[in-house]
């Protein structure tokens, strides 16, 4: 066995050659695409991480560099291909696509390497063949859960689609979201696969130690296995809400071809079946009215008039202005007028509005002149309270931001209701990959879901995360039900920001002082040479 000094100082071997590499990086991002909706092969999570891992292993900084840039690439463009529809016809809509793609592989790419650093430097300094197994994987893991925090929260505001975590809504796992949230579910995969990898090298170098050689291969897989049989969290149930979410199907995408009021007549259309049921509460997506209710008097009757006759109050959506400023706002609306209100927390940047407008407008002036909305993030309470049940509120992008659902629990949230305008993005994998967030949520927070969009697909979601009912995409309707109430709070929300911090910090912490280990030694090891 080689002395940690003569190890420190080895050159780094790589598990593959580069070629090969590059090829299971490609193979890997390819997976991680279909592990999402559609088609969501879940199990492709696992081994899309795999041979990302097994594409970084004994990389130098730049080979890592390449290998995670080729990996992400090729998640990325397919899995987000949907932003390119944004702008129409346009023929620069490709760029906004290929943008945000890029902008993630970067950063993918730059985490890779602190990652080829960590099999690295545990390989250099920590001896023992269990030991090592077991830290390469826990610091493995880590650092990948860091790095997807930090994309999901860096730069303006960040974007946090295409977690790992957020892969496995409809499998034996999910579960573990009341447990550990997205970023815990993300780590424990990774986990998983780091220490089937680690286990499938120590195997190859002790086939001769006989029946003990097998050890290290049951350690993943009795793992996977404690995993899947992990129960949700309970919640208490307290109670229902009859709810009534509308699918308008009308032209609610940003460059649509429109009325005025359009989109509010196809929203007061879809909800008719509403007039002869009892109901506590009408939903509307995002966007669901397309004038602002406070400024347009003709927009505010027709919502007086729908409340009065549907006997409910309505939780619409509209952009509306407060002096020079706008907000994406939704608003519980009763026949008296608009009761209460929430403003949408992460406005979706070069979507809803453009950062530093004046340097991108230098670079790709015209389609920056498209984009003329500029709404102001808002930071009221992400909660309504309907006849005394609280119901808990994410606007569209809002999903995405566990912080902000977890507020909404602590501020006594029962429910939660999505709303949501997919229209700039119809017939692609978008909505899907949305709901999957959605359904996570349900599990997470051990609260139903109401999701609803302007075009589809609409769902009401149980605590367990099962689909009660839906309306398919590009058909108008209403969903009439009876939605469970519950109280409790799972541990992924009481220590979600706890969880989040030390997947966030205790890996690059870990890695900077293994970083400094092995750079002393390598001093230490120059002064003993210099002295012969």
């Amino acid at each position: 066995m080689s002395s940690p000094q003569r190890s420190a100082d080895a050159p780094a071997r790589a598990l593959l050659p580069l070629w090969a590499a590059v090829i299971a990086a490609a193979v890997g991002g390819f997976a991680l695409v279909a592990a999402f909706p559609a088609p969501g092969i879940w199990p492709l999570s696992f081994a899309a991480v795999v041979l990302s891992l097994l594409s970084l292993i004994g990389r130098r900084a730049g080979g890592a560099l390449l290998v995670g840039a080729v990996f992400a690439a090729c998640f990325y463009l397919p899995h987000i291909d949907w932003a390119a529809s944004f702008l129409g016809d346009h023929p620069l809509r490709w760029v906004p696509w290929v943008a945000l793609a890029g902008v993630e592989t970067i950063f993918s790419a730059l985490g890779a390497i602190v990652i080829a650093l960590a099999y690295r430097w545990v390989r250099a300094l920590v001896v023992r063949p269990i030991a090592r197994l077991v830290t390469t994987a826990l610091l493995v893991a880590g650092v990948w859960t860091s790095r997807e925090l930090v994309m999901g929260s860096w730069p303006y505001g960040g974007f946090p689609w295409g977690r790992i975590g957020m892969s496995l809504a409809e499998s034996p796992f999910a579960p573990l979201a009341s447990w550990v949230g997205p970023s815990g579910m993300t780590f424990l995969v990774v986990l998983v696969a780091a220490l089937a990898i680690e286990a499938g090298r120590r195997f190859a170098s002790a086939r001769g130690e006989g029946p003990r050689a097998w050890r290290p291969v049951l350690a993943p897989a009795a793992l996977l296995v404690a995993l899947a049989v992990v129960p949700q969290f309970p919640t208490s149930a307290v109670g229902s809400l009859r709810v009534a979410a509308v699918q308008g199907d009308g032209p609610a995408a940003y460059l649509d071809d429109r009325e005025r009021y359009d989109v509010l007549e196809a929203q007061l259309a879809a909800s008719a079946p509403v007039v002869d049921d009892e109901v506590d509460l009408v939903l509307w997506p995002e966007g669901g009215v397309d004038a602002d209710p406070l400024a347009d008097a003709n927009a505010a009757v027709a919502l007086d008039r729908a409340a009065r006759a549907y006997g409910a109050p309505i939780l619409m959506n509209a952009a509306v202005a407060d002096g020079d400023l706008v907000y994406n706002t939704s608003m519980l609306w009763t026949d008296a007028g608009a009761d209460q209100s929430h403003a949408k927390r992460f406005p979706v940047p070069f979507g809803e509005y453009v950062p530093q407008r004046e340097l991108y407008a230098r670079i790709v002036p015209d389609l920056i002149a498209m984009i003329q909305r500029e709404y102001e993030p808002g930071d009221d309470s992400p909660t309504v309270d309907v006849d005394g049940a609280t119901v808990g509120l994410a606007i569209c992008f809002d999903v995405l931001f566990d912080q902000l659902v977890a507020e909404g629990i602590a501020d006594g949230a029962q429910v939660l209701m999505f709303q949501t305008n997919n229209a700039d993005f119809r017939g692609t994998d978008e909505n899907l990959q949305q709901l999957a967030f959605a359904r996570m949520r349900a599990i997470e927070t051990g609260r139903a879901v109401v999701n609803v969009s302007t075009v589809g697909t609409s769902q009401v979601i149980g605590p367990d995360g099962t689909t009660l009912e839906q309306i398919p995409a590009d058909e108008p309707g209403a969903i009439i039900a009876d939605v469970e109430l519950r109280d409790g709070t799972t541990p992924a929300v009481a220590a979600g920001e706890a969880i989040r911090s030390l997947l966030l910090w205790l890996p690059l912490v870990a890695v900077a002082a293994l970083g400094a280990a092995v750079d002393r030694m390598r001093r230490l090891r120059a002064d003993q040479a210099a002295r012969r």
